[in-house]
């Protein structure tokens, strides 16, 4: 959501005590009273906090810790930045868990300017089979108890903690009052809630459940998984060693390059689905396996994704995100590593159309596939500060303009040569056969051979480069690895190489500092960013 709800109210924190912080008036109905962009909004009770949250996201959380904070405006609190994470399986990792959530959340509204004064904790988690949504909430208590210490130790306390389980919602901050029966409250029916109908009256949506949304990103698992299998050993065994060559590696740019925009016209093409799950299907049937394992292959590339990286907007934009999509999901069996670089280009295309939500999943699935891919690391960072990615369209924007100007200026200056040695040919025909005794003419400039013009093509295969803003963040680059069986079979996904990887050991490594350049993170500065550290959560931070 652009716009946060405001909030005040009190409520009771009698079993968890906070230095400087007095306790809490018993916990009861009070107002939350908010606005939702130029909409008033009025939160009278926790079961209308409850079933505010899928609104403060932008989809249904599931088995996942969110905090969200509270900013005091004027005695008025303000929805702030949202924090959420998978439950881990293991209570041993709560404690440790929620001391990474509170820290994250109050340094990076530290870092913005805005550290939370309150905080609001949410534990989602359905039941499994033979538990209810009460015994949910017993299990999870003591993960409550954590968070709230966590948040107590930075003095910011937590003012209502609630589990959502089964249709119905407890608070821990009751404390035995009798207000809250042992059953829970039931959740509001969807839609119906005084939040629901001011979202819907400024047309905001609810995406669904987080599960859906990775769905879209997320490795097939259907009989076309072997297909996409086969189609990738078969054509890692041609391309990677086009790639290892020099000459061989520029002409698989500029075919990966082509082939991605003859798909992205064939899927413009297509109508409308409005089911996001029956239009994912469609956009699959129309790949062939051998296509897309080229261009999953060929975009391991950090010259040649970052080409890619150009289609942010207008008309490109939406082709664009189906095809990186689609290519996530066929990067399947072993090459799930190989996904870092799709999920990157569609996390970075839904940032830059003002999707935040699939950016910071598909960048934070990324960075699951690979925790070493820089170029995700830095957007998906940039993304959780707040940042305006208007600041690396700009520097991609120029890159196209400076590439275009390239290749015409090669063009002109092949033709001016031929145009030259052509001229030359006619004198001599009109003058006759040469002087044996006059001294031999100069040659004019060697003909620039074919092959380095086939090179420069429209799209070109130069990485960004530096232009007024800093130098696009990318990952450094690393020499591939090669087997030492056949040295054809790719294993891994571009961890920020320059070229794609291979199975086996590798050969000479080079360490990824090596090709870091301090301008790379200048575009994430200009906006007020720190990108210094990692983010704050393994989730997202928002």
């Amino acid at each position: 959501m652009t716009n946060h709800d405001e909030m005040t109210g009190s409520f009771d924190n009698d079993d968890v005590a906070y230095e400087g912080r007095p306790s809490y008036a018993p916990h009861g109905p009070t107002p939350f009273d908010g606005d939702l962009g130029t909409h008033q909004v009025t939160l009278r009770s926790p079961a209308e906090l409850a079933d505010a949250l899928p609104y403060l996201l932008g989809y249904r959380p599931e088995d996942s810790i969110i905090l969200v904070s509270l900013h005091d405006r004027g005695g008025r609190g303000r929805f702030g930045g949202r924090a959420r994470l998978g439950i881990p399986t293991h209570s041993d990792d709560w404690a440790a868990v929620a001391q990474q959530l509170a820290h994250g959340l109050v340094t990076g509204g530290e870092r913005r300017g805005a550290r939370p004064e309150q905080i609001v904790a949410y534990l989602c988690q359905e039941p499994a089979k033979g538990e209810t949504g009460r015994s949910v909430m017993e299990r999870l208590q003591p993960l409550a108890h954590q968070l709230r210490v966590a948040c107590g130790r930075l003095d910011v306390p937590v003012i209502e903690a609630l589990c959502i389980s089964d249709g119905r919602f407890w608070s821990y901050c009751c404390g035995g009052q009798g207000c809250c029966p042992d059953e829970g409250e039931p959740m509001g029916l969807p839609g119906t809630s005084v939040l629901a109908a001011a979202a819907a009256y400024a047309g905001i949506q609810v995406r669904g459940t987080l599960r859906e949304l990775r769905a879209r990103l997320m490795p097939l698992e259907t009989a076309m998984a072997v297909e996409q299998e086969v189609a990738l050993d078969t054509a890692g065994m041609s391309l990677v060693p086009r790639i290892f060559d020099e000459n061989g590696r520029a002409e698989v740019a500029d075919e990966t390059i082509e082939l991605a925009e003859r798909l992205m016209r064939r899927l413009a093409a297509t109508a409308p689905v409005p089911d996001s799950a029956a239009a994912d299907r469609r956009d699959d049937d129309l790949l062939r396996a051998d296509e897309a394992a080229a261009l999953i292959l060929g975009l391991q590339d950090r010259t040649t994704r970052d080409r890619a990286a150009e289609w942010m907007e207008g008309d490109e934009a939406g082709p664009a995100l189906r095809l990186w999509r689609a290519l996530a999901r066929r990067c399947v069996g072993p090459y799930a590593e190989h996904a870092a670089a799709l999920l990157t280009l569609a996390g970075w295309v839904a940032w830059s159309t003002g999707d935040e939500l699939e950016a910071r999943e598909a960048l934070a699935m990324a960075l699951g596939a690979d925790p070493d891919y820089l170029f995700a690391r830095l957007l998906h960072q940039a993304c959780n500060e707040g940042l305006d990615p208007e600041s690396v369209r700009r520097c991609l924007r120029a890159e196209r303009v400076e590439r275009t100007e390239r290749v015409e200026r090669a063009e002109r200056a092949e033709r001016a040569e031929r145009a030259e040695r052509g001229g030359g040919a006619e004198r001599e025909e009109s003058v006759g056969p040469p002087d044996p005794a006059a001294p031999a003419p100069v040659s004019p400039s060697p003909h620039v051979p074919e092959q380095r013009h086939r090179r420069r093509t429209r799209s070109g295969t130069s990485p960004l480069t530096t232009t007024g803003e800093g130098h696009v963040p990318s990952p450094s680059a690393r020499r591939p690895r090669t087997s030492a069986a056949n040295g054809s079979r790719p294993l891994d996904a571009g961890r920020g190489n320059t070229g794609p990887r291979t199975a086996g050991k590798p050969t000479t490594p080079r360490r990824r500092a090596d090709r870091v350049d301090a301008q790379e993170v200048n575009v994430l500065r200009a906006d007020g960013g720190t990108p210094e550290g990692e983010p704050a959560t393994g989730d997202d931070v928002m």
